[in-house]
């Protein structure tokens, strides 16, 4: 499996199967410190309408087009924030599975999942989860996620930095702390780009390729 970080929640991904899915591009200028996403893939998926998640129309079909058997496609309904989407709506979770490789896109995850929803994503082989906070869970409540979840590998997404994001999110620094600390996980650093997921049970963090 290929994966691809465009930015904040936009990642390309590359299925050994050959099928290379988008999860929630963004519109050009809507995120600060990143360029326009140029994404290319057979599917598409955003998890709710925001700007900075639904540039749905932006994606490119590749020029060699998967034509093997379809995925398996599961939305789990879910909220923007903690008041059943009373604050900024609803958000879809993601989860793709090819060729027995899964993944699971969290969205702008802003609320606690039941143990029924738990069940459907637990020990995906890929959970992208957003940590930055104010729109979405922080890096406390991403964390518990992530050790209900239990997946082989976990990036987190949807947070700032000195070059991008929004002022009013975190950082990734008390998430990657925090995994740290439970000693469960390698820490992996890679650019924006990884060709194959490590063999270990891993924290991957990846740089976004659009920055400015």
């Amino acid at each position: 499996m290929e994966v691809n970080y465009i930015g904040h929640a936009c990642f390309v991904i590359r299925f050994n199967t050959g099928l290379t899915v988008c999860f929630d591009p963004y519109k050009s200028g809507s995120v600060p410190g990143l360029s326009d996403a140029n994404a290319c893939a057979d599917e598409v998926f955003c998890s709710h309408s925001h700007a900075d998640h639904a540039d749905y129309e932006s994606v490119r079909e590749p020029f060699d087009r998967y034509t093997g058997e379809a995925p398996q496609i599961e939305v789990i309904k879910s909220f923007h924030d903690e008041c059943e989407g009373a604050k900024r709506g609803r958000n879809n979770i993601t989860k793709v599975t090819s060729g027995g490789e899964t993944v699971v896109h969290m969205g702008d995850i802003g609320c606690d999942l039941t143990s029924e929803q738990i069940e459907i994503i637990k020990g995906c082989d890929l959970l992208m989860i957003p940590v930055g906070g104010f729109f979405t869970i922080d890096c406390k409540q991403a964390n518990e996620l992530v050790k209900l979840i239990d997946p082989k590998v976990v990036i987190p997404m949807h947070y700032r930095s000195k070059k991008f994001g929004y002022d009013m999110i975190s950082g990734r620094e008390e998430f990657v702390e925090l995994i740290g600390n439970d000693g469960d996980r390698e820490i992996v650093s890679r650019k924006g780009i990884v060709d194959e997921l490590p063999e270990v049970k891993s924290l991957l963090l990846m740089e976004p390729l659009r920055i400015f």
